[in-house]
C-alpha cells in the first residue's frame, strides 16, 4: 500500500508540472527519465509530438564505459545532451522534472547540461 501511494503521489505532481509545462519548437521540454539501469534524456516539441534530440547512458557515445544512474553519470548525459542540442540548433529549453526534487542526479544532469551551454 505504501509503495502504491507513493507512486500515486508522483504521478499527481507530473501531471501538475505538465499542465503548465509545454515545449514548442524554439524551446522544447527537456525531460529526464532515471531507470535503475541507466538515464534517458529528450528534446521534445509538444506541439508536434516529436522528439528533436534524445541521448541515454545506453547510447553508443556513452555505452561500454561503466554508467550506472549515478551522478557521475548524469553530468555526462548532461553534456552529451547539450552538445547534441546544440548541433540540432537548440539554444533554450524548458526543463521538465518529472515531479522529482531538484537535488542529487537530477540537479547534477541540469547543472551539467547548463555548463554545456544549454539555457533554462
Amino acid at each position: 500500500m505504501k509503495l502504491e501511494k507513493k507512486k500515486h503521489l508522483l504521478q499527481k505532481r507530473r501531471w501538475r508540472i505538465r499542465k503548465k509545462i509545454f515545449g514548442t519548437l524554439g524551446r522544447p521540454r527537456l525531460t529526464v527519465c532515471f531507470t535503475h539501469q541507466h538515464i534517458h534524456a529528450q528534446c521534445i516539441d509538444d506541439e508536434k509530438g516529436i522528439t528533436q534530440v534524445a541521448c541515454s547512458t545506453n547510447s553508443k557515445d556513452l555505452k561500454g564505459k561503466g554508467f550506472h544512474p549515478n551522478a557521475s553519470s548524469a553530468v555526462a548525459l548532461g553534456k552529451l545532451i547539450a552538445e547534441r542540442a546544440s548541433t540540432a540548433g537548440i539554444k533554450s529549453v524548458v526543463f521538465d522534472r518529472a515531479g522529482r526534487k531538484y537535488h542529487g542526479r537530477l540537479k547534477a544532469f541540469a547543472d551539467a547540461a547548463r555548463e554545456a551551454g544549454l539555457n533554462f
